[in-house]
């Protein structure tokens, strides 16, 4: 990673780590992802933005494999995801191969706009809901 890139992962993550996460966690709306933290085991959850479509939700991570619920998801694919105020359990499956520029059309603008904007290492995410 350059150094650029290094200092705006550093600072893009400690902002969403300190201040947005903790807040838009409180959100009743706001779709969350929740992961098992793959050291301590307790669920992690992380406020996304993405849109599901039929039975996969779909969302990129600005960091890539450098994300930590990507990181979880590695050690345990199995998630829920709240939609609408409303829990999904279902497998996460990291899609390196797709194309998240393309992916980002077809999800939230507002969301897909500072992805695009602050990440630095793209990667598709889809999560098989099981209902």
């Amino acid at each position: 990673m350059t150094a650029p890139a290094h200092r705006k992962h550093r600072v893009v993550t400690a902002f969403q780590r300190h201040i947005a996460n903790p807040l838009n966690r409180r959100l009743p709306f706001q779709t969350l992802l929740e992961t098992t933290g793959r050291s301590s085991g307790l669920p992690r959850r992380t406020p996304v933005g993405g849109r599901r479509d039929g039975d996969s939700f779909w969302l990129v991570s600005e960091f890539g494999l450098r994300s930590q619920y990507v990181r979880n998801i590695q050690a345990d694919p199995r998630v829920r995801v709240r939609i609408a105020g409303h829990w999904h359990h279902g497998t996460a499956h990291l899609l390196p191969d797709d194309d998240p520029v393309a992916r980002l059309r077809s999800l939230p603008r507002f969301n897909s706009a500072a992805v695009r904007a602050f990440g630095t290492d793209l990667l598709t995410v889809r999560v098989d809901l099981q209902d």
